[in-house]
């Protein structure tokens, strides 16, 4: 198994500030790893940057062996990517926003089935000629995480998937998450301990655009002497100051 994600140093600038400050991290195909880290920590700009949305100031990052800074339109035809404001066209049907992404990914027969697909996994069959801008906020999260994968990724990127839903709805996503796993490598953003506990492989702490430690809960409660992720989370955090 190789490799579905590599980055080397990687570092994003702006004018005042360090966003991401020498980046190093591997992440094997199939895994998926959630990065956690309070606001401003660098995690969407960290996905912005191997999304190929924003460029790196320096370093380097492949996508499946392909540099993100040399063939850019080669890694966004191998990623998906489900942003932390929902991305959904609010006046076309849960089926046409599907159909959209389809025909650009897909060819024609293919894209017909991947809508179908999408529609019953994610529990959208009822919805599927309701217009987004009339869907509840779990359901809007779940039509833009199924045209985040429509294009059948190799890695997908969930930015704050959850955020701002229920505790019901939340777990029903986390159902739909769980259930890609098998299939893609994954990259999760999340502010809720919990979230990240119950999905993820390994965990990523970042805080001030660098990796302050990385591991399954498991050797980060070994490294830390602390009993679950928030625990854990906060000694790390209280070592940073």
């Amino acid at each position: 198994m190789g490799y579905a994600i590599k980055t080397e140093n990687l570092i994003k600038r702006y004018k005042d500030k360090t966003a991401v400050d020498g980046l190093n991290l591997s992440v094997k195909e199939g895994e998926l790893i959630a990065l956690l880290g309070v606001n401003g920590a660098g995690k969407t700009t960290t996905v912005k940057m191997l999304t190929c949305l924003t460029k790196p100031s320096g370093g380097k990052a492949e996508i499946m062996g392909i540099d993100i800074s040399k063939d850019p339109d080669g890694v966004k035809r191998l990623v998906g990517v489900s942003p932390q404001d929902t991305s959904v066209a609010e006046n076309l049907t849960v089926k046409e926003n599907l159909e959209f992404m389809a025909d650009i990914y897909l060819p024609g027969g293919k894209a017909d089935e991947a809508v179908a697909r999408a529609i019953e996994a994610f529990g959208l069959a009822e919805f599927e000629n309701k217009k987004a801008k009339l869907l509840s906020g779990g359901y809007k999260r779940k039509l833009s995480i199924a045209m985040a994968i429509i294009g059948e990724p190799k890695v997908l990127f969930l930015d704050e998937p959850t955020l701002g839903l229920d505790v019901l709805a939340r777990r029903q996503l986390w159902h739909e998450i769980e259930a890609l796993k098998k299939d893609m490598t994954i990259v999760l953003t999340t502010h809720y301990m919990e979230e990240a506990q119950a999905l993820a492989d390994r965990i990523v702490i970042m805080n001030e655009g660098c990796v302050m430690a990385v591991g399954t809960l498991a050797e980060l409660e070994n490294m830390t002497g602390k009993k679950g992720l928030e625990d854990v989370f906060v000694s790390i955090a209280e070592r940073m100051e």
